[in-house]
């Protein structure tokens, strides 16, 4: 739908429903024609496609998505955009808008009752300030879906696709890659955006899959991720053993044990890695 790229009936739209941007909820609607069918292109590779989105806003993703995907289910925090998707994709039979907080769906369920006999895919423009939470929970519910196609802050999908080892993993890098396969597909400018971030854009899309390595215990691989990266400038031998109140001298040699120096930075460490420090610690009895 051109219209909802043009600025004039954008603020018409919203006017008329009495809308105005929330801060808080992270709101910056899409405006740049050319950013939705590139994204809904992405996603849906077939007609037989059930997508989900998260925060659809005036519907300029949603529609590239309806015209492609058998169904589209919209789940849309704020109640005030509700009539104003009633207006601008009240032409589509095969939308439903949910009106809900995403965080506090069962989304198995939704999946289930919504797209019977569809391939499902996850595919929205995430508000900034609840990009990890939201990527977490889609992939740690183990959900039946394919891919996840998402627009991100450039610097947050520099981090969710750097490759192991490099200086810009993160916590969030090696959690991701233990569920998927992340790609950066293309960078989208502040300019974009009305009303404009301050900060520029990027698409990324995770291609789900099996785990290739599993430790013996996933609370405990995530728990010695999230340590050694809370003080990445220092050594994983004071950054975990301090995240974790463990003991130097045997946390060193649970190091050693797993192949990992205790001298090494969080960024440098691979998954397997993780998982080897992982399962050491199960063997050696501790439980946190």
């Amino acid at each position: 739908m051109e219209r909802l790229t043009n600025i004039s009936t954008v603020r018409e739209i919203l006017s008329r429903h009495g809308f105005t941007f929330s801060k808080a909820l992270g709101q910056n609607f899409l405006i740049n024609p050319s950013v939705c069918p590139r994204m809904a292109q992405a996603a849906v590779t077939d007609d037989n496609t059930g997508v989900l989105e998260i925060g659809p806003g005036i519907g300029v993703l949603t529609n590239e998505l309806l015209q492609r995907a058998r169904k589209v289910v919209a789940v849309e925090l704020d109640k005030r955009l509700i009539p104003v998707l009633d207006e601008t994709l009240g032409e589509y039979d095969n939308l439903k808008v949910v009106n809900a907080d995403v965080m506090e769906l069962d989304l198995k369920r939704l999946i289930a009752e919504e797209f019977p006999g569809m391939r499902v895919v996850v595919c929205a423009n995430l508000p900034y300030y609840i990009t990890s939470p939201i990527l977490m929970k889609l992939l740690e519910e183990r959900l039946p879906i394919e891919t996840i196609t998402v627009m991100v802050q450039k610097e947050a999908a520099v981090r969710l696709c750097a490759a192991e080892g490099s200086r810009d993993s993160s916590a969030i890098t090696a959690a991701v890659r233990y569920y998927a396969d992340p790609q950066l597909l293309f960078h989208v400018s502040a300019g974009s955006f009305m009303p404009a971030p301050k900060v520029d854009s990027a698409v990324i899309q995770l291609t789900l899959r099996e785990p290739e390595i599993k430790p013996r215990d996933e609370r405990m691989m995530f728990r010695v991720i999230k340590a050694a990266f809370a003080q990445r400038r220092k050594t994983v031998l004071n950054s975990i053993s301090s995240s974790m109140s463990l003991d130097k001298g045997e946390l060193s040699g649970i190091l050693e044990t797993a192949g990992v120096a205790p001298t090494a930075r969080a960024e440098k460490l691979t998954l397997t890695d993780f998982v080897r420090i992982s399962d050491a610690l199960t063997e050696g009895g501790y439980d946190g």
